[in-house]
């Protein structure tokens, strides 16, 4: 049960967050302002950490050795993806 709620509230996630690079893409090439390029690569980073987490527990099935690398790699993608976020708040003009 646990596997299957991680499983949908990561695919809401994923939704949300290629949503939301959708529309910083469109807001770039409306704008040409490059904070809203930074702001969709900080949230594909943010959504391909937490895509590639999801897989390969359920390819790990849960369990081995590997589960702390895929913690790891879950929050460096998700920790560069927020920076990326937040340094396009920054240099937004």
């Amino acid at each position: 049960m646990v596997e299957v709620l991680y499983a949908v509230t990561t695919l809401v996630f994923v939704v949300a967050g290629l949503t939301m690079v959708g529309m910083a893409v469109r807001a770039y090439v409306q704008t040409a302002r490059r904070a809203m390029l930074h702001l969709s690569v900080g949230f594909s980073l943010a959504v391909a950490g937490a895509a590639a987490t999801m897989i390969s527990a359920f390819l790990l099935n849960f369990s081995g050795s590997y589960l702390e690398s895929l913690l790891l790699v879950n929050s460096g993608f998700t920790t560069f993806g927020f920076l990326f976020v937040m340094y396009s708040l920054v240099t937004y003009e």
